[in-house]
C-alpha cells in the first residue's frame, strides 16, 4: 500500500509540471547535398543547334559521366519585345514569370527535363532575376506602382546602359508577395531544386529572407547569389555568392598585373566574411565573362588549367560553363543564336579529374563539410601559391606558379608526410623544407588519405 501511495504521488507530481517543450535548432538553408557539389551552368540557347530543352537532355548521360551535381538553366521564360537587344534578345529581360521561352520549349519539356535529370542523380536549379523585368511584362501594365519610377511617373530601367528592361519597385509589398509566389511555382510545378538570383545585390535582403524561409517550407533549395558585396546575405538566404573579385585578380595574375601574393591576401581578407556553412562560387569563366570579357583562353591564355585547378581546390563550389569541356575558345553571341561546337571535348578528361578530386576528398568540400586553405610559406611568395586542407584523415596540399617563368623554391610543412601527387600519380615527401621545382604556370596536387 506504501508503494501504491509513492507511486501515486510521483505521478502526480510529474503530471503538474509544465510541458517542456523540445527547442529545435534553426533550420539550415544550406542543403546537405551542396556539401561536395559542382555546380554545371547550362545555356539553352547556344547548347545545340536547335536550342531546346529536348535537344539539351540527350547531353545529360555525358554531364553524369562527367560527374558534374546541379545544372544551373539559364532564364527559361519568355524574353520581352518591346526594347529587345538583338534579333533574340538578352535572357534577363522576362516577359512572364510563370511562362516558358517558346524557343527552348514548353512546359512539359521543361519538366521533362527536371524529372531525366533527377532521375541520373543530378540537382536542378534555374536563374531567376528578381530586380527586373522585360518593358512588356504584364506587371507593368497591371500594376504600375510595382515599378520604379521618375519624377514624371514613367517606369524606368536599372540604368541607362540596361534599356532593356524595367526596374522594379521592392517598395511594393504586392510586388514582393507576387514574385515569391513565382518562385515557389516552379518549386511546386516543376520540382526544381533552387535558384540563380540574378543582380541579387539589387535586391532587399529582407526579401530574400522572407523568398527562401517560403521555398524551404516546400522543400531544401539551393540559392545562388550574383553578389559578394552583401555578406549577411549568406546568412539566412543564399548559399553561394560570386568570387567576382577574386575571379578579376586571376585574370590579372595571368595577365601579369598581380602577383601570387594578390590572391593570398583576397582569402585572408574575405574568409571572415562567409556565415558558417556557406561558401563561394569559383569560376574561370561564366556566361556572362565569355560574352562580355572574353573566353578564359584570351584572358589567361596558357594558365587556364592552373586557375581551373585552383577553384577546384581552393574553398568553394567550383563552376564549369557551357562549352568549357570542350575547350570553347570564342566568345559566344549573347543576343543571337552561336552555337557550341561539341566536336571535340579536348578538356573533358582534365575536369573530369578535377571533378572527381572534388568528390573523393573531404578536405575539398563545401562550407564546414571541408577543411579550411591555410597557407604555407614558400621562398617565393610572389611566384608560388600554396595552401592545405585537411578534413580528418584527408589532407590535400596545393601548389602553383603563378607566374610565366619556371621556379624553384623550398615550401615549409609543419611535419613530414607522405602524399600522392594527384595527377601524375608519383609518391612525394614533403616536410618542413621541401625542395620543389614547377614549371611556368605549373601546379601539383598533393593527396594524402
Amino acid at each position: 500500500m506504501k508503494k501504491l501511495v509513492i507511486v501515486v504521488l510521483a505521478f502526480l507530481f510529474f503530471a503538474c509540471q509544465p510541458a517542456t517543450k523540445k527547442v529545435e535548432s534553426p533550420k539550415s538553408h544550406i542543403p546537405e547535398w551542396s556539401k561536395n557539389s559542382v555546380l554545371y551552368e547550362v545555356n539553352i540557347r547556344q547548347y545545340t543547334p536547335e536550342g531546346t530543352f529536348k535537344a539539351f537532355e540527350a547531353h545529360l548521360p555525358r554531364l553524369k559521366e562527367l560527374g558534374v551535381d546541379i545544372l544551373w538553366i539559364m532564364p527559361i521564360h519568355p524574353i520581352s519585345m518591346k526594347n529587345r537587344k538583338g534579333s533574340l534578345g538578352s535572357y534577363y529581360a522576362v516577359k512572364d514569370y510563370k511562362g516558358i521561352n517558346p524557343e527552348f520549349g514548353n512546359l512539359d519539356d521543361f519538366k521533362s527535363l527536371v524529372n531525366k535529370a533527377h532521375e541520373l542523380g543530378f540537382k536542378v536549379i534555374i536563374d531567376w532575376v528578381a530586380n527586373h523585368t522585360g518593358w512588356d511584362n504584364h506587371w507593368i501594365t497591371e500594376h504600375k506602382d510595382w515599378y520604379t519610377q521618375d519624377s514624371l511617373g514613367n517606369v524606368i530601367p536599372p540604368n541607362p546602359d540596361w534599356s532593356d528592361i524595367a526596374d522594379l519597385n521592392f517598395d511594393s509589398k504586392p510586388m514582393r508577395h507576387a514574385m515569391i509566389d513565382a518562385m515557389k511555382y516552379w518549386v511546386k510545378e516543376t520540382n526544381i531544386d533552387g535558384f540563380r538570383c540574378d543582380v541579387a545585390w539589387g535586391v532587399p535582403q529582407d526579401f530574400w529572407e522572407a523568398a527562401t524561409a517560403s521555398l524551404d517550407s516546400i522543400k531544401p533549395v539551393y540559392m545562388l547569389a550574383e553578389d559578394e558585396d552583401h555578406p549577411d546575405f549568406l546568412k539566412k538566404s543564399f548559399v553561394s555568392n560570386y568570387a567576382w573579385k577574386l575571379h578579376h585578380i586571376m585574370n590579372d595574375v595571368a595577365q601579369g598585373k598581380k602577383s601570387a601574393a594578390d590572391i593570398q591576401k583576397y582569402y585572408t581578407d574575405s574568409v571572415s566574411k562567409y556565415a558558417a556553412g556557406s561558401f563561394p562560387m569559383q569560376f574561370i569563366t561564366n556566361h556572362d565573362e565569355n560574352s562580355w570579357a572574353g573566353s578564359e583562353y584570351e584572358r589567361m591564355g596558357e594558365a587556364v588549367k592552373t586557375f581551373a585547378t585552383l577553384t577546384f581546390t581552393l574553398e568553394g563550389i567550383p563552376l564549369i560553363y557551357s562549352g568549357q569541356e570542350a575547350g570553347l575558345k570564342k566568345r559566344l553571341l549573347f543576343f543571337e543564336k552561336d552555337t557550341i561546337n561539341w566536336k571535340n571535348l579536348e578538356m573533358e578528361n582534365f575536369y573530369l579529374s578535377l571533378v572527381k578530386l572534388k568528390h573523393s576528398n573531404e578536405a575539398l568540400w563545401n562550407g564546414t563539410s571541408g577543411g579550411a586553405s591555410k597557407f604555407l610559406e614558400t621562398s617565393s611568395p610572389a611566384k608560388v601559391l600554396a595552401f592545405v586542407r585537411e578534413k580528418g584523415k584527408n589532407q590535400v596540399v596545393a601548389v602553383f606558379n603563378f607566374s610565366a617563368a619556371p621556379v624553384e623554391f623550398t615550401l615549409q610543412m609543419p611535419q613530414d608526410s607522405e602524399f600522392k601527387e594527384y595527377f601524375s600519380g608519383e609518391m612525394a615527401k614533403l616536410g618542413k623544407e621541401s625542395n620543389l621545382k614547377l614549371d611556368k604556370w605549373g601546379y601539383k596536387v598533393f593527396v594524402r588519405k
